[in-house]
């Protein structure tokens, strides 16, 4: 039984085997299966899928710690990955979760802007991971631009055009990527840790009010790519941008990047699920291609 597996586990981080108490599926996206755990330890929330992605999950698990080390904003706390009867599990801290409003959306907007302040001297992480499923290269970088074209569009494009997308979109994204110094000019990002994949349904606040994010795809980079995929999917309330940019004011030079930033994690999507990603992709890239010209 993967209950025992997981028990077990959490005995050799708690000192005790946990009495389980009951267990119930809760929302888990749309990659992973999940549950919560009632023990008499506490509570624990469960992320499962099939035994191959354990990888996944240990480098979910490493890039929470790597959040949780900036000191800025709350994170799940990992205790366990392993594998047992076929399946891959992550046991994580359980956070009950509530309404927010707007002074905790303007308190997640300052914690963000000094989780960013934790920063790296190069650019990636020192292993990969996954964005969804789709693995997440970060080998380090010196270069931002370099690493943005190599890691980020130019891998997006290559899973893309091996998936069937339009050829218009891969050589237009191809041109994009030749293209990629003009939209910086002074601009020079730092490293800075990001969550990686920070949309809307990745951050919550918990009962008492507390930011929290989750389900990270964690490498360092330049800020502004956390900020652009916040706005994507329905965006944060305006009193977490307002905070943002008290705290750590925007370049002008964003307005146009966010689009940018934002085309990998559409490109990612049509790997994912296909259908109308690949026309908003090149949309996008449409776009971008457009400014290069102005």
């Amino acid at each position: 039984m993967i209950a025992d597996a997981i028990l077990d586990a959490l005995a050799d981080v708690l000192g005790r085997r946990p009495v389980l108490q009951g267990q119930q599926a809760v929302g888990g996206g749309c990659i992973n299966e999940a549950q919560r755990l009632d023990t008499d330890a506490g509570r624990f929330f469960v992320k499962t899928n099939e035994a191959a992605l354990l990888p996944m999950f240990e480098a979910e698990a490493e890039g929470l710690r790597e959040l949780a080390a900036a000191e800025a904003i709350r994170v799940p706390e990992p205790f366990a990955t392993g594998t047992a009867a076929g399946w891959a599990f992550l046991v994580m801290e359980y956070l009950p979760t509530g309404p927010g409003g707007g002074e905790a959306a303007a308190r997640m907007g300052r914690a963000l802007a000094a989780m960013h302040r934790h920063n790296a001297e190069r650019f990636g992480w020192h292993r990969d991971n996954t964005i969804g499923s789709t693995p997440q290269p970060n080998a380090w970088h010196h270069d931002w631009v370099a690493f943005w074209r190599e890691r980020r569009l130019g891998h997006q494009l290559d899973l893309a055009a091996r998936h069937g997308a339009p050829r218009g979109l891969i050589d237009k994204g191809r041109r994009l990527q030749e293209g990629l110094e003009a939209f910086f000019g002074d601009y020079t990002p730092v490293p800075s840790v990001l969550h990686g994949d920070l949309w809307s349904g990745n951050a919550a606040f918990t009962a008492e009010g507390e930011p929290v994010i989750f389900d990270p795809a964690v490498y360092y980079g330049d800020r502004e790519a956390d900020l652009a995929m916040t706005e994507l999917f329905g965006g944060f309330p305006a009193p977490f941008y307002a905070a943002y940019r008290e705290a750590w004011p925007l370049d002008p030079g964003y307005g146009v990047r966010r689009t940018l930033y934002n085309l990998y994690h559409i490109l990612n999507h049509f790997n994912l699920f296909g259908g109308g990603y690949a026309g908003q992709a090149q949309r996008m890239t449409e776009q971008l291609l457009a400014e290069l010209r102005t």
